[in-house]
């Protein structure tokens, strides 16, 4: 018996991969350009591609591979299919999951792009990828003083990482300023300004791999928040209380040696141009009771912009952040409860709130995101366009009887093309809003009997 099963799961084993063979060879890439945007410490690749049906079958889906160099920094990818030409073109978005292959050459990971309907024989069919790298920028040298700008590297290819057959491609990379001081030249490669280069390369056979490493100079701020808690409390008595505690640090090159305060004021243009000493976050429009702190109190450093769209807060730390060094602080608001809070049409409740970290242009390396419901509050249940851990636990407050409900969500490597809206549904009776009441009421009801009884009641032993 043993002996058949094994046999076949030998066989399912093969057949997969002669299936996976198979529809890599349907497909190839006519053509394909990447550009990849080096200018901070988020990696941005766009990928415009143009494949090609050249099988006898219709094809569903197309795979996007990875090193494995990437794959673990890998935070988020996007895919569109371009329809129409021009000033007429329509992009829509197209399904994308990761997946897994058998026998993967030299641990490539995948991600599996369904097409909106099947690639016919003969068809051809334009996308557009956008994929995201964090921790990919490497310093080097890894410690640097308080007037050294910073340099660092970034390894990649000069060609595609693919299991198609790609006929043209050209890749293009921008760095932040014209100081490169080395690249790897695959020819054709040339460099002008801020612009690398690479191609154009034709007739590249599948999983090609022409490895590249770029040194260049890179002072954008290197924000790292290394966990951020996000709690937001709801409360059907008028507004929404967020808390968000930050663990910030500076993930460029260390500092080293003694930080001079004189030179950092008087030339801060060269003295810690890696450093960064403000940040920008991202509030929702009609905030209010807004306060910023740390373990030592309030700190006044903040200016607080409203706006009907959006609200900026830009703050300062109490220090300048170099290479290395790191801060503690509190950002917290009220928002109105009308503007985030709705009524699905089968009576449940739902709140629609952004997901993602405030501030601009940051990594954040572990988000938990707390949702608490008013008390009473059943079947909670979360809705988001990406895949997070989630869980529930309980939370007493002041009042409460049974405790409050809290969902749950963590995820790691978020960056800012995360913070997009997401909703918790949950059901709710509203006689639970009048528990806190009848509780406040009845205590100084008892309160005044007890006063009463104790005026009126003689406790004396002997008789007047």
């Amino acid at each position: 018996m043993a002996a058949r099963i094994w046999i076949f799961s030998v066989v399912v084993a093969v057949f997969l991969s002669i299936s996976a063979f198979s529809s890599a060879q349907d497909l190839q890439i006519v053509n394909a350009e990447r550009r990849i945007d080096l200018s901070s410490h988020i990696v941005k690749a766009f990928l415009t591609l143009k494949v090609e049906n050249i099988g006898k079958d219709p094809a569903a889906e197309m795979l996007l591979a990875f090193p494995p160099t990437q794959i673990k920094n890998l935070a988020m990818v996007q895919a569109l299919a371009i329809t129409g030409k021009k000033k007429k073109k329509t992009y829509l978005p197209l399904d994308v999951k990761p997946t897994e292959q058998p026998d993967a050459p030299n641990d490539t990971g995948y991600y599996r792009v369904k097409f909106i309907s099947p690639l016919g024989p003969g068809e051809t069919v334009s996308l557009e990828v956008l994929y995201i790298l964090t921790h990919s920028l490497e310093p080097f040298p890894v410690e640097i003083t308080q007037s050294e700008s910073q340099l660092v590297y970034y390894h990649d290819s000069a060609v595609i990482l693919s299991p198609y057959h790609i006929k043209q491609q050209t890749t293009f990379v921008k760095t932040p300023t014209t100081r490169v001081e080395s690249f790897t030249s695959v020819e054709p490669a040339n460099r002008a300004g801020k612009e690398i280069k690479y191609g154009p390369y034709e007739n590249r056979a599948s999983y090609s791999y022409t490895p590249v490493i770029i040194h260049f100079e890179n002072n954008s701020p290197f924000a790292v928040v290394e966990e951020l808690v996000r709690e937001i409390e709801i409360s059907h008595w008028g507004s929404l209380q967020i808390t968000e505690n930050y663990r910030l640090t500076h993930g460029g090159a260390r500092h080293k040696g003694v930080f001079s305060r004189v030179d950092y004021q008087s030339k801060r243009s060269v003295s810690g141009a890696s450093s960064f000493n403000a940040l920008l976050a991202v509030l929702p429009p009609r905030v209010n009771s807004v306060y910023y702190r740390d373990n030592i109190g309030n700190i006044s450093t903040s200016h607080l912009r409203t706006g009907f769209r959006k609200s900026e807060l830009e703050f300062e730390p109490r220090y300048p952040l170099f290479g290395g060094w790191s801060a503690t602080f509190v950002i917290g608001y009220r928002v109105p409860l009308e503007d985030y809070l709705f009524e699905a049409s089968d009576g449940r409740r739902y709140l629609n709130f952004t997901f993602g970290c405030p501030l601009v242009e940051t990594i954040v390396n572990k988000l938990t995101l707390k949702v608490v419901l008013p008390e009473g509050s059943k079947d909670p249940s979360a809705v988001l366009p990406f895949t997070v851990n989630q869980e529930l636990e309980v939370k007493y407050s002041y009042l409460d009887i049974v405790g409050r409900t809290v969902v749950v969500l963590q995820k790691d490597n978020v960056v800012p093309t995360h913070n997009v809206p997401f909703q918790v549904y949950y059901t709710f009776n509203p006689i639970y809003m009048l528990a806190e009441p009848f509780m406040l009421v009845t205590a100084f009801f008892l309160v005044f009997v007890a006063s009463l009884a104790y005026v009126h009641i003689d406790l004396n032993i002997v008789r007047k």
